[in-house]
């Protein structure tokens, strides 16, 4: 027999609606924060121990609650936002406190401390898994206090589910940061095991970035303004030369409120199409200004995800604005119409001699006897032939070397069909005949194959090449980066990086020296992009973390693609490559070459023909 339907006991109710709105203690910290800012408050301390499971703490000096309001935040859906559902349409306030306190009372520990300016004393509440268990008056100055302790102590499964300490510290920094953007005029101090990690004043929404991000941002920043009958669009978006490899600082807000907005994301992405490199994203802090009636905020219960009305228009206004922004700043290169480097007329001396060139081939040079690691793709047929990946490569890879190596001495070999010449694609790709047809080679994966099994004998050798400052420089990092950048210190002075810790400063770091071959002037962007690619490089790879670190400066340091080379660059670029032990491929498993056979061309107009 079926189970008859029956209603849930209230605690389990409770629970499972907690649960829609307290997935982590990130989202602890949101509720807080948001109710701190909806009671006026302007100055908001944040305190946090182990990771947010021991205790989240929002203090604020807002306009405090009256006891029979304290009592009753906790009840659900008990708000001071809505009195009708027509005011679902119209919020301007961050959050719903006591949906909020009533969602964290059912999974926590919660103790509650809060003060009008017009009472003497203040009310104390203790409350465990919604059930009160203490409510009395109390000394406390006026403001609220909400202590959260022992987060999800009566639901054990979700808190097993909950990710590292440092990933959930993370998150939880992420939430401030977003709540301390769009009020710059507030001050918070965030402090983490008991140290003071964030000290924010108020000041302008530039600062507040400055404040959080490093005063390195301010120089990657342009201003974004643009006033219409649809929509007001304020904020920052950041230069084309500064954009990361991975999704960094980007914020969107709405009336005040963070949001995620794929549509609006796109428009960005389009406004900087062509002015950077694939697969890098820029930074933006974007705020939008509309009427609450032309949005629906209610679609996802952490309103993160909101539906405009005017979203089409809205997408457009945006577009326009940031392309607006980049140009007012002569930020948008001039168009070459891919004329660079072609048809450059080639001066002679004509009173000087022709004398013709020396031939020097050393027929016993082999570079490829070097024993190379067994690999199950090196055996496998190469398309279009009998022959092994092995053979293919060993053999165009000997004639290439020999041929380059001619082209650099200014020698050309004796017979004609031996010449061979490289020249570049849309300044990505390096082309050159082979026996077997034509070789392409994608010039960043190259030098990035390159780049990493030239790390990795670093490593094994333990041998350290840098080049010294003249001037120590210092480089700051929002706090998680910092933090990151910590672990792989050891791994970055290996690689040729003379950094420490600045004395005073824990996000700060003063590096003496770099490794061979780097630009000083890119050396904040490059540690950057380092963090950044250790965090995803190598993801569903069994890497150590040796090779993950090579992994994550050979993609970040080696050239990159729309760099014009000159043919010497090319020719060293050739010689390097097909010295590598594994040359077809990137670290992660990417094509740096393809060769297109003579039957493959063939067949190609044979098939034309036809048509």
């Amino acid at each position: 027999m079926p189970e008859s339907i029956k209603l849930l006991p209230e605690h389990v109710a409770n629970q499972i609606a907690a649960g829609e709105v307290i997935l982590r203690p990130a989202s602890v910290v949101k509720e807080l924060l948001e109710n701190a800012i909806d009671a006026g408050g302007k100055n908001i301390r944040i305190l946090i121990k182990d990771a947010g499971k021991a205790l989240i703490q929002v203090i604020d000096d807002g306009s405090g609650m009256s006891p029979d309001d304290a009592r009753m935040c906790f009840e659900r859906h008990a708000t001071s936002k809505l009195r009708t559902a027509d005011d679902l349409f119209a919020i301007k306030t961050m959050g719903f406190r006591g949906e909020a306190l009533a969602s964290i009372a059912a999974v926590a520990q919660v103790e509650l401390k809060t003060r009008r300016s017009s009472d003497e004393l203040g009310n104390l509440i203790l409350i465990e898994g919604s059930k009160v268990k203490t409510q009395e008056s109390t000394a406390c100055p006026t403001g609220t206090s909400v202590s959260v302790k022992n987060l999800f102590f009566n639901v054990p499964a979700r808190r097993n589910f909950l990710k590292s300490d440092t990933m959930e510290t993370n998150q939880m920094m992420e939430e401030f940061f977003r709540v301390a953007l769009v009020h710059p005029e507030t001050a918070f101090s965030f402090f983490l095991n008991g140290k003071e990690t964030y000290h924010l004043i108020p000041g302008n929404l530039r600062q507040r970035i400055l404040q959080i991000f490093g005063n390195h941002m301010n120089e990657k920043l342009v201003p974004v303004e643009q006033d219409t009958v649809v929509v007001n669009i304020r904020g920052f978006a950041g230069k084309p030369q500064h954009a990361r490899k991975t999704r960094g600082e980007q914020y969107f807000f709405v009336n005040g409120r963070f949001i995620r907005h794929p549509y609006f994301h796109h428009a960005v992405d389009t406004a900087y199409r062509q002015l950077i490199p694939e697969k890098h994203f820029p930074a933006y802090f974007i705020f939008f200004e509309l009427d609450p009636a032309d949005l629906d905020v209610n679609i996802h219960p952490t309103k993160t995800e909101v539906k405009f009305l005017n979203e089409k228009a809205i997408y457009a206004i945006l577009l326009a604005s940031v392309r607006q922004s980049l140009g007012k700043f002569s930020l948008t290169p001039s168009l070459d119409f891919d004329l660079e480097n072609s048809l450059d007329p080639v001066s002679r001396d004509p009173n000087r001699p022709i004398v013709p060139p020396k031939i020097t081939i050393n027929p016993d040079y082999n570079p490829f006897q070097t024993q190379k690691p067994s690999d199950p793709l090196r055996t496998r047929p190469y398309p279009g032939s009998s022959q092994p990946w092995e053979k293919v490569l060993n053999t165009e890879g000997e004639q290439l070397r020999t041929a380059s190596a001619q082209a650099e001495t200014g020698e050309i070999p004796s017979r004609e069909e031996e010449a061979r010449e490289l020249f570049q694609l849309k300044n990505r790709y390096i082309i050159a005949a082979v026996r077997s047809g034509m070789l392409i080679v994608d010039q960043e994966r190259a030098h990035e194959r390159i780049l990493f099994e030239r790390f990795l004998e670093l490593q094994q050798k333990q041998e350290v090449v840098s080049q010294q400052e003249l001037f120590p420089s210092t480089c700051v990092f929002p706090l998680p980066d910092a933090k990151l950048l910590k672990e792989l210190l050891p791994d970055l002075r290996q690689m040729g990086f003379v950094i420490e810790e600045a004395l005073h400063h824990e996000n700060s770091f003063v590096v003496s020296g770099i490794p061979t071959g780097m630009e000083e002037s890119m050396l904040q962007q490059s540690l950057e992009e380092i963090v950044d690619s250790f965090k995803t490089i190598g993801s569903g790879l069994q890497w150590d973390k040796a090779t993950r670190m090579a992994a994550s400066l050979a993609r970040n340091l080696g050239i990159r693609n729309n760099k014009p080379l000159q043919a010497a660059e090319m020719n060293k670029l050739i010689n390097d490559l097909f010295s590598c032990k594994i040359p077809e491929l990137t670290p992660d498993g990417k094509k740096t070459l393809v060769i297109i056979t003579t039957d493959e061309i063939e067949n190609r107009f044979k098939q034309t023909a036809r048509q």
